[in-house]
């Protein structure tokens, strides 16, 4: 049954895509992830060799900066930008993350207590290595967190690192630490509860088999 495992990993890497790259700044609690999920969920129960099934490399979109620059705002609650973050974000969004997160360096040379430059270079680091986390990312992941500690988003991104990176135990960890963090008006608060619920969900199946 390993490669229903695979599967399943394939699935929640693809919806951490669709719901952290495909989604307009006013829309990121996308029903569209439940979806995902539920598909997940019935490659690891039913029958993927039957006609209609879910295919993993369906679900699995390109990067879109756009999105992801619009999630991280929306974690910001309207808090103004800096220069550097404004014309790194221009380049994020055409999918230029080299670019990106070089402007972000003179950011974070200049205050490096900027926790929202050293996020979007994470991001952007993260983005640029085609998704694979390295130690300069991890580096301003942390960095944004230790800027921000009440901040809920540095957590949010890594853990969605972690998930594209199959490590789904410290995702849930890290997710559970950005719920912890997230006030209880919060307007993605319900949307990350409803997250962690069905990534809960997915790794206890993984378990059962």
């Amino acid at each position: 049954m390993i490669w229903l495992l695979l599967i399943a990993l394939a699935l929640l890497i693809a919806i951490a895509g669709m719901w952290l790259f495909r989604v307009p700044r006013s829309l990121w609690a996308i029903p569209g992830v439940a979806l995902a999920l539920g598909l997940a969920g019935y490659a690891w129960q039913g029958r993927p060799d039957m006609p209609g099934a879910p295919k993993a490399a369906a679900l699995v979109k390109d990067v879109d900066g756009t999105g992801m620059v619009a999630v991280r705002q929306s974690f910001a609650n309207g808090a103004p930008s800096s220069d550097y973050l404004i014309i790194s974000d221009g380049f994020a969004r055409r999918g230029d993350f080299a670019k990106a997160a070089g402007v972000l360096r003179g950011a974070v040379r200049k205050n490096p207590q900027d926790s929202q430059a050293w996020l979007a270079m994470a991001n952007a680091l993260v983005e640029q290595a085609d998704g694979q986390l390295s130690p300069a990312s991890l580096y301003a992941y942390r960095r944004a967190g230790e800027a921000a500690p009440q901040d809920a988003a540095p957590s949010f991104f890594l853990g969605v690192a972690m998930i594209r990176a199959g490590r789904l135990i410290e995702a849930h960890q890290l997710w559970s630490e950005s719920l912890r963090k997230t006030p209880a008006d919060a307007p993605w608060r319900g949307e990350l509860e409803q997250r962690i619920a069905a990534l809960e969900e997915l790794m206890r199946r993984i378990v059962a088999q």
